[in-house]
């Protein structure tokens, strides 16, 4: 009998804990019952959370102690930081990460199990078909990120891919073997390789609850990724300033020889004042894109622990 190791990161999730942990079992007796003997092992990540999760993680451990274990952090770390915590504990021959909302369908485990163990696959990914439920400003949003990181980046990230996919162990290990403090999932599991194929399905409605992100995180999470993965908008700020200095050249030129040939300039302090702005712009700009390249280096030359355990088990 192998080990499926589950692993489902958890934020005031108190709703969807049962729903989700009910659910699955019911996936995995069917299993059984079509002759897939494959035993899960359930790693619930608290992240923090300021509702009953904890609680209701305690008590759902004490009620299958040999297939529900939990980590819970001290505090929020963030989702990358629980899924990471949730790699390193398993244990199984094959690892799925999943949201306990139910938006990831369990359902699709028995296809994905079959495609690494008959195909030769080593990862089964999972690709929204459509937004359902997502308003259209987010829905375009998104769409936009995966083109802008897949022309910046060398990695090809698959559009509207999510978190939800399984992997073999040796998939794992090699994510692990990266010790980056920044950490962007969807682009570590595309950099490590490994023979991936991927699985579409629609979306689904949270089983309970409402999403955590809001638009303001998802922007920032967005532009994480394409810094972490990608030095375009260095090469880009470097552009910018080199075309503006050109222009700037041009420019002077351009009134010295008027002054020349004609004699005097023209009176213009709205467009000296619109100049002088623009090129502040741009040096502002380039420097923020620096800043946050910077500010990346010195997160990870602290080499402060990803996340803090507090209770496991």
């Amino acid at each position: 009998m192998s080990t499926i190791s589950i692993i489902v990161p958890c934020y005031n999730e108190e709703e969807s804990i049962n729903l989700f942990h009910d659910t699955v079992e019911k996936v995995f007796t069917n299993m059984r019952e079509n002759g897939m003997n494959h035993q899960p092992e359930y790693w619930f990540v608290n992240d923090g959370s300021s509702d009953n999760t904890l609680q209701i993680l305690r008590d759902l451990q004490q009620k299958a102690p040999e297939t529900v274990h939990f980590i819970s952090f001290s505090r929020n770390f963030g989702k990358e930081a629980a899924l990471s915590a949730g790699l390193h504990a398993a244990t199984g021959e094959l690892i799925t990460v999943m949201d306990v909302d139910l938006q990831d369908p369990p359902e699709l485990l028995p296809k994905m199990i079959k495609l690494i163990e008959n195909d030769g696959y080593d990862c089964v990914g999972t690709i929204q078909h459509d937004r359902v439920g997502q308003g259209k400003i987010r829905a375009f949003l998104s769409s936009s990120f995966y083109r802008v990181i897949n022309w910046v980046s060398q990695v090809r990230i698959e559009p509207n891919a999510r978190d939800y996919r399984l992997m073999t162990r040796q998939m794992v290990d090699s994510v692990l073997a990266l010790p980056e403090y920044n950490r962007f999932s969807k682009g570590i599991f595309a950099w490590v390789g490994y023979n991936t194929t991927y699985i579409k399905y629609e979306s689904q409605p949270r089983a309970a609850g409402e999403t955590h992100w809001s638009m303001a995180q998802l922007l920032e999470y967005s532009l994480e990724g394409i810094i972490d993965f990608s030095d375009v908008p260095l090469k880009l700020a470097t552009w910018v300033g080199a075309i503006s200095f050109l222009i700037s050249i041009v420019g002077l030129i351009f009134v010295v020889l008027r002054a020349l040939i004609v004699g005097g300039s023209v009176a213009g302090w709205a467009s000296l004042v619109s100049i002088i702005l623009l090129l502040g712009g741009i040096q502002l700009f380039s420097l923020g894109i620096l800043g946050n390249y910077i500010s990346k280096i010195y997160l990870e030359t602290k080499h402060r622990p990803k996340y803090i355990i507090q209770e496991q088990k």
